[in-house]
């Protein structure tokens, strides 16, 4: 691409896609909240995963990246398009028996620079996971990066960059006021959730 998107168009998109949904929702994390991204309804749309991803991609040309990891389901697709932009190959990982695993054959060579990748970032436990199995592999953790990041003192060890950073509140259960309003629960996510705060 050769000119820079503003945060504004970006969000633009996901809004004109449907991605931003609003309600009553329980993340894969356990917390709720009044708002949910379906990046899903945006990455559907080839041209929308491509421009996306090639600018998530941007801050990590010349890091030498060999692999993109990125956790199913949400990350697939992510990982797969920045690992095009960046020139790389792409794997991802599945929760077996609970825990975040390579499968299908996958592997990542001792050595390998690897870039992690999601869709949206809430409380940082998938990409943690998929850092971990990199690391359990012998790959070197260069980067880690989202779509979205809705995080609040989410910290990694590593470069970090997101196209959008998005202030959503989060609520425990015990706590949250759409639960106290007695609005109807959903749970859009693509795994099984966790209890809070994970």
């Amino acid at each position: 691409m050769d000119r820079a998107i503003s945060p504004e168009e970006i969000l633009k998109a996901f809004k004109d896609c449907g991605a931003l949904l609003e309600g009553h929702f329980l993340l894969s994390s356990g917390l709720h909240s009044s708002q949910y991204l379906q990046c899903a309804l945006v990455l559907q749309y080839p041209p929308h995963a491509e421009t996306l991803c090639s600018l998530l991609s941007r801050p990590f040309q010349g890091e030498g990246i060999e692999v993109v990891a990125a956790p199913a389901l949400g990350g697939i697709i992510v990982a797969h398009e920045v690992a095009r932009a960046l020139g790389a190959r792409s794997v991802f990982t599945e929760r077996v028996e609970g825990h975040m695993a390579l499968r299908r054959g996958f592997q990542i060579s001792p050595g390998e620079r690897t870039l992690v990748v999601e869709d949206v970032v809430t409380t940082g436990v998938s990409t943690r996971e998929v850092v971990g199995v990199v690391e359990e592999q012998g790959g070197i953790v260069v980067g880690v990066g989202c779509l979205v990041d809705r995080s609040v003192g989410v910290h990694f060890e590593v470069k970090r960059h997101a196209l959008l950073q998005l202030k959503i509140p989060n609520y425990l259960s015990e706590a949250c006021p759409l639960c106290q309003q007695r609005k109807p629960l959903v749970k859009p996510g693509s795994r099984q959730a966790r209890p809070s705060g994970q």
